[in-house]
């Protein structure tokens, strides 16, 4: 973890995580949007873990299998007649839930010319859905997407394509991360990296250089 620094350097390039950084949707290791899945959908929510999660999530994380095709065969299998166009979509609507403190501190960079990206472990799907209907496309330069990329953080190529495509060098990048596995693998790929968690959070102004010098 960097420790925070009254003094910023400009050419910083910040690569934000999704989950648990951008997006608030994660309490005690627990993704909220499923807490009123049984009473909004009428199915139980372990068949549906079951069935998406049950021959590892990594094919889907990654590309190789599509998410829309295991929600196909949840519905099937249930009996879910609205299909998993409408599945899909209660998911991500649901599991929506931008952090205030942290896109006000986006916007603020932003308004500083600082370039900002998201280097996220998401399906090509939902990667969409960050970019359109949650905005955060217009929001960034770029939205770094495993399933994408072929590629998962901590994987080092992961971190090495996305300073390929930015044509920059790993010092330049500042990754903030909420899982514990991420930040040591950027560090040794030569980038700075900052774990964001609930202890840590109140350190961020500082770590982003927003803090006044004294």
């Amino acid at each position: 973890m960097i420790q925070p620094s009254g003094t910023y350097d400009p050419g910083t390039i910040v690569a934000w995580d999704f989950d648990g950084v951008i997006n608030r949707n994660i309490v005690n290791g627990r993704f909220i949007w499923a807490d009123t899945f049984e009473i909004d959908i009428g199915h139980s929510l372990n068949d549906f873990t079951e069935i998406i999660f049950r021959k590892g999530f990594d094919e889907v994380i990654t590309g190789k299998v599509d998410l829309r095709d295991r929600i196909e065969d949840w519905a099937r299998s249930v009996n879910y007649t609205k299909g998993a166009d409408a599945l899909l979509s209660y998911w991500f609507k649901n599991d929506a839930l931008p952090d205030a403190d942290v896109t006000m501190a986006m916007d603020t960079l932003s308004s500083r010319g600082v370039r900002q990206i998201i280097v996220t472990n998401n399906e090509a799907r939902r990667a969409a859905f960050i970019e359109r209907e949650m905005g955060f496309g217009n929001r960034v330069e770029h939205v770094f997407a495993s399933g994408r990329m072929g590629v998962r953080k901590p994987d080092p190529a992961f971190f090495k394509h996305v300073t390929d495509t930015l044509e920059a060098e790993p010092k330049q990048m500042l990754l903030l991360d909420d899982c514990p596995k991420n930040v040591p693998a950027a560090v040794r790929c030569g980038w700075r990296a900052f774990h964001f968690t609930d202890y840590t959070r109140n350190q961020l102004r500082s770590v982003l250089g927003l803090e006044p010098q004294n």
